[in-house]
Parts: structure tokens; C-alpha cells; sequence
């Protein structure tokens, strides 16, 4: 610390070194005096004597010197002093970084939280996700699915790769008994659930080997949350009854602060297979986890799993034929939707970056080169090629590190507007905001845009002409025209890469277009939809069930506004169940070979609400009831895959996972999406019966209206409690809500792409401008000269105008060739269109060319007003 203490006590030092100097002088004096010396000689022969006293001081503070880190400081108050004295330069060099910088923090700050964040498990590097491959001639593309129970223990009994394998369930509880009736999110697990993860509760257990077993699967445990809002965060919770489906459970433990895995679960209970459920190996509906054993490595496990699925496929070919097993890391399966684009994101915002750097580098070399004179000087004296490349450096790390401050402010509003957006879509444990990564990848990006943008400026005042620097005047000549050529060559990768932004934006925007206006096969507007599910203890058999529904329709029906309201167990865009089916017609085949088709289950009336086209036949009506003969309608693409030529009606179709016989195809109806905008191939669709199910116990109720929806949400709510007030009433939104969210993943990529290639559009705008701006200062002798010798306005203007229009075209040029490589990258995130659609490559590109010629405008009209006699005269 010694060092440190000297560095900064200098002033303090060394002038007691002159005072001890002056003392020694002093005694010197008055000992030759004493001698008999005059005063006067007795001083000049006490400093011939001593010799240089300056040079004796500067002698002495280099003992005490620390040449780099003086250099280093003296450097930083020179650049603090220069950039204070040209506050308009720095304030447009700080704003363009802070842009910058500001976007790649926000942008940091999401990837970072979902992405590079370790989840919060135990050792989660370890924790894998086990999913089927299913064959692909019965899903074609499908490249994993969900687990069966029979499969899941057998692959948890025969591996030696994994410590532990837990099955996870989806269920959604009716809770009552607790003020109003709600609809909560829980998740049926097996026993070691917590333990594969590393979770312990914070209270509590979690569950035991027993309470695993049928019957005996009464044990819950509950959500910190959950609670914190039911139970006030009382410890007597631990034993409490919760009333779930009408049937009783035991609170056993409590979940750490934010658990919610998987997604949003506030409730867990134990799988408890009956013997029945535990041998079902055609039925997949399982997510299963596990946790590879330490010395274990993800290829060896999928080895394994391999070889296991080889051997069930062997035992059991009726079910299993086909069927094979892929180990993939739980982080990245977590996250593999927005994994992706959130990496676009982060390329686009690297890109603004850039360009920032380049406007910073322009309006730095170009200040620069104003002080050729004070450099050459400075070479002069002594100063070597690195000292003027650091004194330049210095202003350009100084401009960044302001900058960068300032991003921190614009990041923290844009995060937050970031984690409005897409936090509910993300898992409680990821937290987006500033912590102490964001920052030091502020603080490092921060420094490394610094060294960036005043590199080629530095480099370039090194490669000057000493003696031409040197006979410069210090009149209005004095920024020297040696750098035009490196200030076009940065505005022109401005360019460029601003139109790779733009053209990425672009094909946005359009794949949002289509996909708003592409056709769903229904009719989304003024409908409403409600969620809603049923106790199956409180409703036990098929006739309960079926009747809870249908009294619930009719009182909806009768409500004012209420066109028709029907039911269906999946909405359209968002998934549903996929069944294998034997069809009439089709070789008969073990169930692993059978084909999957959708199947919805729906209600009398939902072709009528939904506006689903009928192409062929008829639609099912109340006739179709428990006691008539089983129909179905179909879909297009199914009548077309399996009776290609053939009239579907009077056919048949048996869906294995019911029992009974098959059903005869009634009707043909034109093809929906079900599972997103996006997905443009036609489902194949099978449309069963409501009140030919075996088991209805959740359904989504849809209502067509003649006066805007939501208007109806209490009126449909009180009907729905009318028939049972214990039922609760959740999800209730428009169907056109409904269209909204498949598509939200694309706006917001829309949205941000649109706005990080708005900001670089800007600064290469602005970079445009100010070369054009500097040019024309640059050339005012020429301009007087041409004028002078009858040279028009118009040809001045066009003669600035070409100039500024050569480096826009060099650009655009450049920028498409490299957008033909880099929009590939985000082809999967496209819908209609090719990612290098032309159409977007030439209105991006006519777009930017426009905002070129705008901002060559004003340098341009001031060329027109030169003064030929003023021109003459400038130096």
C-alpha cells in the first residue's frame, strides 16, 4: 500500500524534496560565509557546487515515481479537460454509446437470466430430462413425447445411469372450502420428486415411499406462495386439510421461496399408480426427470437408454415397437422456445453496438484530426507512437465509461419493460434485472467500446506526416481532409449493418402480418371462452358429468347477447391430445404402429361457434347422445390421408384409448390450426362426442355473441354458478386473446428487432449526416471555386447528394450480401416467408436509401448557400 500512498501524496513529497534541496543550498551558503565569503559568491558557488537543482529534483521524484500509472492518471485529467471543453461532442458521443450499451444490457440482462443463470437445484449440471422418440411414420417430424407409466419404471429399474428418475404428472385442482372456489395449478410426482432436484422444503417433508402407493396418495405439499396467501404464512400449517376435487389432502411440506417447477405449479401430490395405471404403456402423458450418476457423462446415458429401449420394444412390440428414449439437459429444455430468439436479439444488439462504435469513431477521428498539430508536436518532443494512441484511447474509454453509466439508467427502464412482458411466461426462479453479471458486462463491454471506437482514430493520427503536421496553420483548415477515406468506410459499414437490422426487422413484422391475417379455419371474433373443470369424487359417473355440462350450455344460451355456446376439451392454437386410431380401410396394426392422429372431444353446437366449415355430411346434434351409436366428424387432411378418392361418410374409425366400438364418420370439416398460427400443416383431426366419453371432467366452454365478449364475463360466471356455486370459473378470455397469445413470442421479437433496427437506422443516420456535414465544411474552397466559375445550386446539391448517396449504396450493397448469410439464422422464428424474401430485401433497402438522401439534405442545401467571396478566403 506503500505505492499506492506515494502515488497520491506526490505534490506533498516532492515539495519537501525541494524544501530539503533549499535547506542544503542554504547551509551550504552560510558555511561558506562564515569562511569570509560574500553572500552573493558564497550562493553561486554553493549551486556550481550542487549542480542542475532541477535536475537534481527531477532526479529525485523518480524514486518515488510510478511512470505508467502517473502517465495513466495525467491522461485521464488532459481527457476529462478536452472533453469539457467541447460539451456538444461529448454529448453526442455519451448518447450514442449510452444507446448502445444500453440495448446490449437489457438484452444481457434476459439472456443471462434465462439462459447462463444455473437453475436453483442441486448441482443442476447433473439434472436431465428423459423424453420417448416416437416413430416417425405415426409422427412424422415429432422428435420427442411424453413418458407412459410402464415405460418410466421400467426405464427407472433397468438404467445404472441415474441416480434417481421421478415422473412428473399435470393436474389442475378445484379448491373449495377456502372462501372462493379456485382453480389451481399442481403437479402429481412421484416420491422422489424433491430429492432427483436437490429441493428441500422449508418446511416440512416431502413425500414418503408410502404415500406413493394407491390409495395412499392423500399427502401435499404446498407452493411458498400458496402459503404466504392461504395460510398467512403460519407454521401450524404443516398437518392442515385441503379440500382438492372434493377430496381431502394433508399438508406435508412447504416449497423454498419461488419454486414452482415444473412451470408454475403451486401444489404437489404423490402419483400413487394403481396397479391398473402402472401397467399402461400405449398411453404417454408423463415428463420424466433424472439425475445422472457423477461419473456418468449425457452420451453414456443415452447409450443406455437406448439399449433399455431396444429391449422394450422387443417385449413389448404392440406398444413399444418404435419407441426409443433421448437424454437432453433440463436447462435447455426449460428454455428452448425463447432460447433462440432471445439469441437473435442479442446478435441484433450487438450489431447497434457496433455501429455506435463506428459514429463515436467518426466523431473522434474527425476531432482528432483538428489537433494534428498539438500531436505532431508531441512526436516531436519525444513522444512515442503507443503514448499518443493511449492519450487518444483515454477520451474514447472516458466517453464510454459515461456512457455506460447512463446505459445502466436507459437498461434498468427497458428491463423492466422486458419483464412486464415475458416474466409470467418464465418460471418463478427467473429473476430479470441488474445483478452483479449485467454489471460487470457493462463495465466490460463499456471499457472494450472504448478501445473500439478510438482505436482507428488513434492509429491513424500515428501514421501522419510529421513535417506536413507541423507547417499546419491552426486557421479553419486545421482538421486536414487525410481521414475522409476511414470516415466513409465507417459510415458505410453503418450502413450495412443497418440494413441487416432493418431486413431482420422486416421480415418480422411481416411473419406477424401473416400470421394475423393467415387462415386459422375459424372465426375468432366475438367469441368468449372459459376454462372450466369439475370434481370427477363430487361427479362420479359419466351421466353426473355430461349433465353438469349441458345444464351449464343451456343457461349460457338463454342469456342475453348469447348466440350459442358450446364445449371442447382443447381451444384451437393451443395443443391437445394426440391418440392413436385404426381406421376402416387401413392393414390392422399393433398399437405402436398405428397412426396419431388430434382428437377433440366437443359438444353439439362448437362447429356453429367456432364457424368451422362442414365440407361434407352432417354435424353431430343432442340426438348423438350416450345411448346412440358412436359417430365422429373428421377433418379434411384425415379424410384425405386415409380415404384419398373415397367418401369418408359412413366410415369408421376406432379410437383405441376408448373402449367400445368404432365410430362411424358423420361429417367432414375443414381443417384448423390446433396447435399455433405458425404450424402450417393441416392436422389431422378427429372430433369425438362429449356425451359419448367415457370420463368429461374438463372442458372449455365457447360463446358466440352479438355484443363485444368480455361484456359477458359476469353474466356467463353467474349462469356457470347457478348450476354449482363450488365450481370455479378460470381463463376466462376472448378467443381473439386467445389468436393474441399464440403469436406473442413474434411480437415481442417484433417489437424489439423493430426497435434495436429503429436505433441503428438512427445512428446511421446521424453517422451519414455528420461525414456529409464535415465533407462540405472540408470542401468550401472548392464550392467558392466552383461557384465562382458559374457553377448552379442545383449542381452543388447534387454533386453533395451523389457523395452521401455512393457511401449508402456501398453500404446497402454490402449489408445485402451479408443479410443473404445471417437472416438464415432466424428462419425458425419466420411464417410465410423465406428469410430471404425478396420483396423485404428491396423495401428495406429503397427505406434506407430514403433516409440517406434525407439526411444528405441539410450539408447539402448548406452547400448551396456558400458565399464564393467567403469561400475564397478560407484557409
Amino acid at each position: 500500500m506503500n505505492w499506492l500512498k506515494r502515488l497520491f501524496s506526490r505534490r506533498r513529497i516532492y515539495g519537501e524534496l525541494s524544501e530539503e534541496i533549499r535547506e542544503h543550498l542554504a547551509e551550504k551558503v552560510e558555511e561558506l560565509v562564515a569562511d569570509g565569503m560574500p553572500r552573493k559568491e558564497a550562493a553561486a558557488a554553493a549551486r556550481r557546487e550542487f549542480g542542475n537543482v532541477t535536475l537534481a529534483e527531477e532526479d529525485g521524484r523518480e524514486v518515488w515515481r510510478w511512470p505508467r500509472a502517473e502517465n495513466m492518471i495525467e491522461d485521464v485529467r488532459y481527457g476529462l479537460r478536452v472533453l469539457h471543453k467541447s460539451p456538444a461532442f461529448t454529448a453526442v458521443a455519451v448518447l450514442t454509446l449510452a444507446l448502445g450499451i444500453g440495448a446490449n444490457t437489457a438484452i444481457f440482462s434476459v439472456v443471462n437470466a434465462v439462459l447462463f443463470q444455473p437453475l436453483p437445484f442441486r448441482d443442476p449440471g447433473r439434472l436431465v430430462v428423459v423424453w420417448h422418440t416416437p416413430p416417425q411414420k405415426s409422427f412424422p417430424g415429432v422428435t420427442k413425447f411424453v413418458v407412459s407409466p410402464a415405460n418410466y419404471l421400467d426405464w427407472r429399474g433397468q438404467n445404472h445411469v441415474f441416480e434417481q428418475m421421478s415422473a412428473v404428472g399435470f393436474r389442475s385442482f378445484n379448491l373449495t372450502g377456502m372462501g372462493q372456489p379456485e382453480s389451481v395449478e399442481g403437479r402429481a410426482v412421484s416420491a422422489d420428486f424433491f430429492s432427483v432436484l436437490g429441493v428441500q422444503p422449508v418446511l416440512g417433508r416431502g413425500f414418503l415411499d408410502e404415500e406413493d402407493q394407491p390409495g395412499r396418495g392423500n399427502a401435499l405439499v404446498i407452493s411458498y406462495d400458496f402459503w404466504q396467501t392461504h395460510f398467512g404464512g403460519s407454521k401450524d400449517v404443516l398437518g392442515s386439510q385441503i379440500k382438492l376435487d372434493d377430496k381431502s389432502y394433508e399438508v406435508v411440506g412447504v416449497a423454498p421461496v419461488k419454486f414452482d417447477f415444473p412451470f408454475q405449479a403451486k401444489l404437489w401430490v404423490p402419483l400413487a399408480w394403481t396397479e391398473k395405471e402402472r401397467a399402461v404403456r400405449g398411453n404417454h402423458g408423463y415428463v420424466v426427470i433424472a439425475r445422472l450418476k457423477p461419473e456418468i457423462e449425457m452420451k453414456k446415458a443415452q447409450t443406455e437408454m437406448d439399449t433399455i429401449s431396444a429391449r422394450l420394444a422387443q417385449q413389448y412390440p404392440a406398444d413399444d415397437a418404435g419407441w426409443g428414449a433421448v437424454v437432453l439437459g433440463l436447462n435447455l429444455q426449460m428454455f428452448q422456445q425463447v432460447g433462440p430468439a432471445l439469441l437473435v436479439l442479442f446478435g441484433a444488439v450487438g450489431f447497434v453496438l457496433l455501429i455506435a462504435c463506428a459514429n463515436v469513431a467518426n466523431l473522434t477521428l474527425a476531432k482528432a484530426l483538428g489537433r494534428r498539430k498539438e500531436i505532431a508536436v508531441r512526436r516531436a518532443l519525444g513522444a512515442s507512437r503507443g503514448r499518443v494512441i493511449s492519450l487518444v484511447l483515454t477520451e474514447t474509454v472516458l466517453i464510454s465509461a459515461i456512457g455506460g453509466a447512463l446505459a445502466l439508467l436507459l437498461a434498468h427502464f427497458v428491463i423492466e419493460a422486458i419483464a412486464d412482458f415475458i416474466g409470467p411466461q418464465l418460471p418463478l426462479a427467473v429473476q430479470i434485472g441488474l445483478d452483479g453479471w449485467v454489471l460487470g458486462f457493462t463495465l466490460t463491454i463499456s471499457i472494450l467500446t472504448g478501445f473500439i471506437a478510438g482505436l482507428a482514430p488513434s492509429w491513424h493520427l500515428t501514421k501522419t506526416n510529421l513535417n506536413e503536421s507541423l507547417k499546419q496553420g491552426l486557421g479553419k483548415t486545421d482538421a486536414d481532409s487525410s481521414g475522409g477515406r476511414v470516415r466513409s468506410i465507417f459510415v458505410a459499414a453503418e450502413v450495412a449493418v443497418s440494413l441487416v437490422l432493418l431486413i431482420g426487422a422486416g421480415l418480422m413484422i411481416r411473419t406477424l402480418y401473416l400470421l394475423r391475417n393467415a387462415n386459422s379455419g375459424m372465426d375468432a371474433r366475438n367469441v368468449l371462452t372459459v376454462t372450466l373443470g369439475i370434481s370427477s369424487e363430487k361427479y362420479a359417473i359419466v351421466a353426473q358429468q355430461n349433465g353438469f355440462f349441458n345444464h351449464v350450455l343451456e343457461q349460457i344460451r338463454a342469456l342475453p347477447g348469447v348466440e350459442f355456446a358450446s364445449a371442447v376439451d382443447s381451444l384451437p392454437l393451443q395443443g391437445g391430445s394426440i391418440q392413436p386410431v385404426a381406421v376402416e380401410g387401413q392393414p390392422v396394426v399393433p398399437m405402436a404402429d398405428q397412426p396419431e392422429v388430434a382428437v377433440r372431444l366437443i359438444a353439439p353446437g362448437y362447429l356453429r361457434v367456432m364457424r368451422i366449415p362442414l365440407k361434407q355430411g352432417r354435424d353431430i346434434t343432442e340426438a348423438d347422445d350416450a345411448n346412440a351409436k358412436p359417430v365422429i366428424l373428421v377433418s379434411e387432411s384425415f379424410a384425405r390421408r386415409f380415404w384419398p378418392n373415397e367418401n369418408p361418410i359412413g366410415k369408421h374409425v376406432k379410437l383405441t384409448f376408448l373402449p367400445g366400438e368404432a365410430s362411424e364418420v358423420v361429417g367432414v370439416v375443414g381443417d384448423v390450426r390446433l396447435n399455433g398460427l405458425s404450424i402450417t400443416e393441416p392436422v389431422q383431426s378427429v372430433y369425438h362426442v362429449m356425451a359419448q366419453n367415457p370420463q368429461t371432467t374438463f372442458m372449455r366452454l365457447a360463446v358466440r355473441t352479438g355484443v363485444p365478449p368480455a361484456s359477458l364475463t359476469s353474466a356467463v360466471t353467474e349462469a356457470i354458478h347457478r348450476v354449482d356455486a363450488d365450481e370455479p370459473v378460470v381463463g376466462v378470455q376472448t378467443m381473439e386473446a386467445v389468436v393474441d397469445e399464440s403469436i406473442a413470442q413474434n411480437r415481442l421479437n417484433m417489437i424489439l428487432l423493430s426497435a434495436f433496427a429503429g436505433l441503428a437506422l438512427l445512428l446511421a443516420s446521424i453517422g451519414i449526416y455528420g461525414v456529409q456535414a464535415y465533407a462540405v465544411r472540408q470542401r468550401t474552397r472548392e464550392v467558392g471555386i466552383r461557384v465562382a466559375m458559374g457553377a448552379q445550386p442545383a449542381e452543388v446539391f447534387r454533386l453533395i447528394i451523389a457523395q452521401g448517396l455512393r457511401l449508402a449504396t456501398t453500404g446497402i450493397v454490402i449489408g445485402l450480401a451479408a443479410s443473404f448469410a445471417l437472416t438464415r439464422l432466424m428462419a425458425s422464428q419466420l411464417y410465410g416467408l423465406s428469410a430471404t424474401d425478396p420483396w423485404t430485401f428491396i423495401g428495406v433497402s429503397m427505406v434506407l436509401l430514403t433516409v440517406a438522401l434525407a439526411a444528405c439534405f441539410i450539408p447539402a442545401r448548406r452547400a448551396t448557400r456558400i458565399d464564393p467571396v467567403v469561400a475564397l478566403r478560407y484557409e
